[in-house]
């Protein structure tokens, strides 16, 4: 795979899955735009980043829920570059709770979150993505194609996001737009921490999942950034609309 020339926009740059994706890019040539809330983490992914890469990424200290702020992140991509070939929604975030726990507020911030930040930087990123012919790939879960007890508000989000690609997929194809996800199931992240696990519980966790994972372990982050650099690049130039499971098989299991 090659994506020397290619500029790529990947929100919530900063850690996780967006970071492994900015540097596997980068190293298959991409000129990338990173975006992040943490300064800290984006500082040094970006570091990183030149130091693989021929071109010096770009740093934008932005939030995807606010509009203004993602209104801004396209204008400059825009103003440095003048094109934008790739757009990874990577960004999003986590809840525990069932129908009993779950508020509504923490309810429409997930939604925000993982649903309307996404529509909102697509839009505006598709008159540009028209121009070069470029593509999508928004960053959804296993969550989206299964459904998990205690995780109510995050797989309805990533349900949507999902059908999300689906239709914009449908819609764009004409333009010649492609629209993709990858769907990742237990990845090797701050993720889980951040809802709450302290060290013993994750790595029981962890433990755990290598039995609801048919490979037998769980996975890291670079397995879904070189996914994602697949549905990025020109050898997935005949795929649009799919949704990627990367998950060592969690997604065709059932229990027994």
């Amino acid at each position: 795979m090659d994506l020397s020339g290619k500029v790529v926009l990947i929100t919530g740059a900063s850690s996780g899955i967006g970071a492994a994706t900015a540097k596997y890019l980068t190293e298959l040539g991409a000129t990338v735009v990173l975006t992040g809330r943490n300064v800290e983490n984006l500082n040094k992914i970006g570091t990183e980043c030149e130091a693989i890469g021929k071109a010096k990424p770009v740093l934008l200290v932005a939030d995807v829920t606010k509009e203004s702020d993602n209104a801004r992140v396209i204008r400059e991509t825009i103003s440095k570059f003048g094109k934008l070939d790739v757009l990874v929604n990577n960004a999003g975030k986590g809840l525990a709770g069932s129908i009993e726990t779950t508020t509504l507020e923490q309810y429409d911030d997930i939604m925000t979150t993982n649903v309307r930040a996404v529509l909102n930087l697509t839009q505006l990123a598709i008159p540009h993505l028209i121009k070069s012919k470029g593509n999508i790939v928004n960053v959804s879960s296993v969550a989206g194609t299964r459904s998990f007890a205690n995780s109510l508000a995050y797989c309805i989000s990533k349900s949507a996001l999902d059908q999300f690609t689906r239709c914009t997929a449908l819609e764009l194809a004409p333009k010649q737009v492609r629209v993709n996800s990858v769907n990742p199931a237990v990845i090797i992240t701050e993720f889980h921490k951040r809802l709450g696990m302290d060290d013993a519980a994750y790595d029981a966790y962890l433990k755990h999942s290598s039995q609801t994972h048919a490979l037998g372990r769980v996975g890291q982050a670079s397995e879904v950034a070189a996914a994602i650099a697949f549905l990025a690049g020109d050898t997935a130039s005949f795929i649009t609309g799919m949704c990627l499971c990367v998950d060592g098989g969690k997604n065709i299991m059932c229990p027994r």
